[in-house]
């Protein structure tokens, strides 16, 4: 392989072990938005 190859794939696998790392170490917040739903009983069976 060429030298300009491999420094782009060097670059392409960096990137994506940063995303990657990034993603495993990112704080994602919950939800915080409250959902409220009414079953009936009609659609448990007894």
């Amino acid at each position: 392989m060429s030298r300009l190859t491999q420094i782009i794939l060097l670059i392409v696998v960096l990137a994506v072990a940063a995303g990657a790392i990034f993603l495993m170490t990112w704080d994602i917040p919950a939800p915080s938005e409250k959902v409220t739903k009414t079953l009936s009983n009609d659609r448990f069976p007894s």
